[in-house]
């Protein structure tokens, strides 16, 4: 098969279409592709590319022209909806991340006061632009716009144990709740694709089987799930991938009725165990984040081809890539993806 450009063979991928060999990304958002090498070759810096749409735009280019990374991503964090839902967020470092440092609820019956996330928030705002102004510049390379996922973004707008809580004590209150949240991540959604995002990725490293427990995992966490990314595809026809921490195999059966074709996982669950059981699912990951950082380029290849020999359908970073992550690591699981692919 003759070599095709990074878009289509994303795409493929992920709807189990021909390839030449397994694409390599790294998304944004939870899973972060900026690096402070990229950062000083473009001159486009943490905090100020969270706020600016052309830097933030030039930085996450940056990351696919000097790493190889086969796409572009935005935003770089997980605080955008929180931000444009109410909560107060530190924009954080040249080395690290916004954060939310202050809830807008007390209590989770206060939620119906919070603001719906609009598109003229400055925040949101300025992911938008950025969309567009990757999508305009650089068609053949595939944009994808990261969404923080239901329980991250409930955790992100009150006091993460006071939610645990209230799914068994106020369970009811507590859907509605994550109802209004997943509308709002849809809206975001919806939005990113209508400025030109070409693949959606929803991170809830908060919705884990193991904070949530297996049967609460399985009955809130993967049902609001699939609401999002039913509702951003059926709605716009764009593609939804899920990213999912931790560990996975006590929820593997809880995992088959996730409706994403892309299950994106970590490094500490083994790919070929899930890849056996999901056979229908097209699994991303999962080169050690850690490794990525603090581990030789060699060794990264290395974990880079066993990824992919043990199923991984797309090739990326099992939690993103922290900013202090040598560029010539991300080049070595870029060069993964060439060699290590029948």
């Amino acid at each position: 098969m003759s070599e095709i450009n990074f878009k289509t063979r994303l795409l493929n991928a992920i709807n189990k279409k021909p390839v030449d060999r397994v694409p390599v990304v790294c998304p944004g958002g939870m899973m972060n592709m900026a690096v402070v090498d990229v950062m000083k070759a473009t001159s486009c810096f943490w905090p100020e590319a969270h706020i600016d749409p052309e830097k933030m735009a030039r930085l996450s280019l940056g990351v696919q022209l000097l790493g190889g990374i086969e796409n572009v991503g935005v935003p770089f964090c997980m605080t955008v909806e929180a931000e444009a839902m109410g909560a107060k967020v530190y924009m954080g470092t040249r080395e690290t991340e916004p954060r939310v440092v202050k809830y807008p609820l007390n209590t989770i019956g206060e939620w119906n006061r919070l603001p719906g996330l609009t598109e003229n928030h400055y925040r949101v705002a300025v992911v938008l632009e950025a969309i567009i102004i990757l999508k305009k510049s650089y068609p053949e390379i595939p944009v994808i716009g990261n969404l923080t996922g239901p329980i991250s973004l409930a955790t992100s707008l009150m006091e993460p144990m006071d939610f645990y809580k209230a799914l068994r004590k106020n369970p009811g209150e507590a859907m509605e709740f994550l109802e209004f949240v997943a509308e709002n991540i849809v809206k975001f959604g919806v939005a990113m694709t209508k400025a030109g995002a070409d693949v959606i990725n929803l991170a809830d490293p908060s919705g884990t089987g193991e904070i949530l427990g297996p049967k609460v995992f399985g009955e809130v966490a993967v049902p609001v799930i699939n609401k999002i990314t039913e509702s951003i595809e059926d709605a716009t026809g764009v593609p939804v991938m899920v990213h999912i921490c931790g560990r996975l195999l006590p929820v593997l059966d809880q995992l088959k009725n996730i409706k994403s074709r892309v299950l994106s996982i970590d490094a500490i669950t083994n790919l070929r165990k899930v890849k056996q059981a999901l056979p229908e699912k097209v699994i991303m990951g999962n080169v050690s984040t850690f490794l990525l950082e603090k581990g030789t380029p060699e060794r990264v290849r290395k974990a880079a081809i066993v990824s992919i020999n043990q199923g991984a359908g797309i090739l990326s970073p099992a939690c993103g890539i922290g900013a202090n992550t040598p560029i010539e690591n991300i080049r070595a699981m870029a060069d993964a993806a060439k060699i290590g692919s029948v």
